[in-house]
């Protein structure tokens, strides 16, 4: 499997970025694809004594920052690394895409150079999340701030393919995000999102509140991009202020010390199960070929892992199944 990487995008690159591939290809085996300005790439690595084996390099003189607009990666910044691996996944010379960069530009340029499945209204960021037991989708979680019920509708469907082809997950349980749990909750977007994936053929367990997502409410949280940013972001933000505070008591004084050191295994266990790192980013649900966001901050752990998971979109031909899932809705569809 040959997966196509975006060289220069996110703050720690191309270091971090190359490192995360070397390590995926050893443990993966995968073939990595690099775009970005090759003189560069081939510096870092030698100073920093990175194996570039099993990989190519496509050489692409820019960079789109995250200070750039959207749309200049098909403007001033058609020539990025960022572009330059769109039109590459795109013309088929990999399986799949995975950057770090500017998220704007990257659901641009997926949408207008590799294009949407045909059907799919929208796509959307889908981050995977931690929760009590294992962990969730939230979908949208920024790439569209305003959503009709029926873009809602197949966000539902992308999710639960996801969930369960490429994690495993048996008959995912769909939940809308709304302010309460009973159907009449909720504006006019909830009530009509609600009636649409009661109809679908989903396992649509209703209405979910934001205090119960982290207790294992649902595989799949269906939002529309700005309600689900906002819980992305708070997600986060707690998470990390939670780890801080535990951590300011198990180092405070010998006595604290002295029962951290009894408790550490399972304070390692419990960071990593709240650590985004372990999933490494979000695919963007709709286009017609895999592509995935990694963080932006991303180190070498976190990028290797994100292309575990993007290896793991390819091999379980989610665009195929959200491809024919789509068909076989329209076919089912009346007529006007």
């Amino acid at each position: 499997m040959k997966i196509i990487v975006d060289a220069f995008g996110g703050d720690n690159a191309p270091l971090e970025i190359l490192k995360g591939c070397a390590q995926a290809v050893e443990e993966y085996g995968l073939e990595i694809l690099l775009t970005g300005s090759r003189s560069e790439i081939e510096r870092v690595a030698k100073e920093n004594q990175i194996p570039l084996t099993h990989m190519e390099i496509a050489d692409a003189p820019d960079v789109i920052t995250m200070e750039d607009s959207a749309g200049e990666i098909t403007k001033s910044k058609k020539n990025c690394s960022m572009a330059e691996g769109l039109r590459r996944l795109a013309a088929g010379e990999g399986d799949a895409f995975l950057s770090a960069g500017n998220s704007g530009a990257l659901v641009v340029g997926a949408t207008l150079i590799v294009k949407r499945i045909r059907g799919i209204k929208r796509c959307a960021f889908a981050p995977i999340m931690p929760k009590d037991e294992g962990c969730f989708m939230l979908i949208d979680s920024g790439a569209n701030l305003e959503c009709r019920p029926e873009q809602l509708q197949q966000f539902g469907i992308m999710g639960s393919i996801y969930m369960e082809r490429v994690m495993g997950v048996r008959n995912p349980r769909v939940g809308l995000a709304n302010v309460g749990t009973e159907d009449h909750k909720g504006g006019e977007l909830q009530h009509e999102t609600f009636a649409l994936l009661k109809q679908s053929p989903l396992n649509f367990i209703g209405n979910i509140e934001a205090r119960d997502i982290p207790m294992d409410a649902a595989d799949v949280i269906v939002s529309d991009g700005f309600t689900g940013n906002v819980i992305l972001k708070l997600y986060e933000g707690v998470a990390m202020t939670l780890m801080g505070k535990i951590k300011g008591i198990l180092t405070k004084g010998i006595k604290n010390k002295v029962a951290a050191a009894l408790i550490l295994p399972d304070m390692k266990v419990l960071k990593k199960q709240m650590d985004y790192n372990e999933y490494g980013g979000a695919p963007i649900m709709g286009i017609s070929k895999p592509v995935f966001k990694a963080h932006g901050s991303a180190k070498a752990k976190t990028f290797k892992n994100a292309l575990r998971l993007t290896a793991a979109y390819v091999q379980g031909n989610v665009v195929g199944e959200i491809s024919q899932a789509i068909s076989q809705m329209e076919s089912q569809s009346p007529k006007e």
